[in-house]
């Protein structure tokens, strides 16, 4: 299921190519040619100067969540965005600039960082995902307790088990 969208990239790209086309070609007419080759050429020069800024902050954020304790997802994911948005930037093509521009704006920059968080935690394991961004939100509906049936086990993990499984469970579902 999932090389099904590989199968779509070439004709998305395609789509991509003719939209910038159309857009340049808009743009030039609009303001001149010169003045839209010098504009793109300026969104390329910022988007590569970005890449490295975005890449040094990244790196910078990572190492101190590490050397803090603090798990180095939200750190990674922003550097992500920033760097897919510097990235987007140096492409030539007014789509992809605006496109960069946007995810670079802190209020969107925010939004796609939750969506790569929120797809990356999808799918990978909860554990792990734990791991690397931090305790998880979660939702919970009260419902009636749900009985435990302990099994017996072997006599020098019964006791630690049986503590930590008593007690009243609250049935419930994960919503996010």
């Amino acid at each position: 299921m999932q090389r099904r969208g590989f199968a779509v990239l070439p004709l998305a790209l395609a789509a991509l190519f003719v939209a910038e086309v159309a857009v340049f070609l808009a743009v030039a007419h609009a303001i001149g040619g010169g003045w839209a080759l010098l504009l793109l050429a300026a969104f390329t020069v910022a988007g590569m100067a970005l890449l490295r800024r975005e890449g040094a902050r990244g790196w910078r954020a990572f190492r101190a969540a590490a050397d803090q304790g603090r798990p180095p997802g939200p750190e990674v994911t922003n550097s992500l965005v920033g760097l897919g948005g510097a990235l987007l930037l140096a492409f030539p093509g007014f789509l992809t600039s605006l496109a960069g521009l946007l995810m670079l704006v802190p209020p969107l920059r925010g939004f796609a960082r939750r969506g790569v968080e929120s797809f990356a935690a999808r799918r990978i394991d909860p554990m792990v995902a734990g791991d690397l961004f931090g305790p998880r939100r979660v939702k919970v509906r009260r419902g009636d307790p749900v009985e435990v049936v302990v099994e017996p086990e072997p006599a020098d993990r019964a006791p630690e088990r049986a503590a930590a499984i008593e007690g009243e469970v609250i049935e419930g579902e994960v919503l996010r």
